[in-house]
């Protein structure tokens, strides 16, 4: 008895040490919350090889897992060890990884950085004709209607003649500024090369111990939590992993055919800059929802500059592409792999944009449908606890739950006069069920 009561108020002086401690923790984190910032930042830019190797690693994931499978089937009829194929199987689904990563990456680069180069000068060196041509067109289009081009016009002219005063007074005499720039921009670019080496060699590592780190983080979880809980922690991890490989690979795939689709159709359609136009639209379509348009945006400027009547075909274009990649082409690839309804997703791009850029609006819709998931299945948990319906519909004409039966009042059987509220006898009620509730789950 005596052990019992001592057990009992050793238990409620941990918690109470625990709770203060706790508070002190959080009131000192938000004291020194600059501080604790730059740490955090400092250690992830010390950790940023880590991190490329992990991401590069997790989306060479698909091909290695299918080269390794594939060489260990056609080595099982010749190599009778099993440990041996494996080892020759992981060492060439290696190779293949990086193959096609390299293959990638070159191909990219081979073919942007001329096609920039190239645009970068003609339109250096067409501008002033490219603003002829747009201001020939605009008084071309108001001819008709005088009242209408001498109130537009002298604001067009305004416009141009700031835009010519910024290169002529900020952009000519501040190139010294923008050289500095550019070194501390080659000199970053260099800092990102070199994670990016490094990155590679991490990458190797993860794709061969990944069953290793698998197995290691699975008896962590056994050795740290309950059976119970383990097995959902894992359980949201397997459906996390399901979200992100799933999305990511589905819209790499989809926007690399979206890509490669507008650049046949601008081919055809005789525009300007094709090639850099074609990868602006294909790397924004990763982004869900806004990617198109964002890549619209500064595509229809470049080629409004050359010719705005082909800027007006450009923009009915991606605005058809949009809704065939948005209807036909990405329900195919992708399916319903989140799960999560539009306003969601919208939300999520919101939200993750906001708060990580460009990085955050890729993940916005995975890293949601996960937060998603494991909400609705806490609040499911909950209510089947107190023995309440999971299904929505059925709460979408509640007025109450009876506080005695439990039963489910509807709008149409609840008066429109008359007491709107429980009496004190349901609320009585409802805190005497509450607390039978809370009982029975302890």
């Amino acid at each position: 008895m005596k052990n019992s009561k001592f057990r009992f108020f050793m238990d409620w002086g941990l918690t109470a040490l625990a709770v203060i401690a706790s508070c002190v923790l959080l009131c000192f984190a938000l004291l020194k919350f600059s501080v604790i910032a730059a740490i955090i930042k400092k250690i992830i830019t010390i950790l940023m090889p880590i991190i490329y190797g992990g991401v590069l690693a997790y989306l060479m994931l698909p091909v290695y897992n299918r080269t390794e499978v594939c060489v260990r089937d056609l080595l099982s009829k010749v190599i009778k060890n099993d440990e041996g194929r494996t080892r020759i199987a992981k060492s060439i689904a290696t190779l293949v990884s990086l193959a096609v990563l390299f293959a990638i990456v070159s191909g990219l680069v081979s073919m942007l950085i001329p096609q920039i180069y190239e645009s970068i000068i003609g339109f250096q060196d067409s501008l002033t004709e490219y603003i002829n041509n747009l201001t020939v067109w605009i008084s071309k289009l108001l001819q008709d209607n005088e009242h209408l081009q001498e109130s537009i016009m002298p604001y067009y002219n305004e416009a141009v003649m700031r835009f010519q005063n910024w290169i002529a007074t900020d952009l000519v005499p501040n190139i010294s500024l923008i050289f500095d720039r550019v070194s501390s921009g080659v000199i970053s670019l260099v800092t990102v090369l070199k994670n990016l080496l490094i990155g590679l060699i991490v990458m190797v590592y993860f794709l061969n111990i990944k069953d290793t780190l698998c197995a290691q983080s699975k008896k962590m979880v056994y050795g740290f939590l309950n059976v119970r809980a383990a097995n959902r922690l894992i359980g949201e991890v397997r459906f996390a992993h399901k979200i992100f490989g799933g999305f990511i690979t589905g819209k790499l795939l989809d926007s690399l055919i979206i890509g490669i689709m507008c650049f046949f159709s601008l081919k055809f359609l005789k525009m300007p800059y094709v090639l850099l136009i074609s990868v602006i639209v294909g790397v924004t379509n990763v982004i869900p929802f806004f990617g198109p348009f964002i890549g619209a945006v500064p595509s229809a400027f470049l080629i409004l500059l050359v010719d705005p009547m082909k800027c007006l075909y450009f923009l009915i274009f991606i605005l058809v592409l949009q809704q065939f990649d948005g209807n036909i082409l990405g329900p195919k690839i992708l399916g319903d792999s989140t799960g999560l309804p539009s306003f969601w997703v919208l939300f999520s791009i919101l939200l993750f944009g906001g708060l990580f850029g460009f990085v955050g609006m890729i993940i916005a819709v995975p890293t949601f449908a996960v937060i998603y998931r494991a909400m609705s299945l806490y609040i499911n948990s909950a209510l089947k606890k107190k023995n309440y319906s999971e299904n929505t519909p059925d709460y979408c004409r509640l007025h109450h739950i009876d506080p005695r039966s439990g039963d489910f009042i509807d709008m149409d059987q609840w008066p429109e006069t008359g007491n709107k509220g429980m009496n004190d006898l349901d609320m009585a009620a409802g805190e005497e069920l509450e607390e039978k509730t809370e009982n029975i789950e302890k």
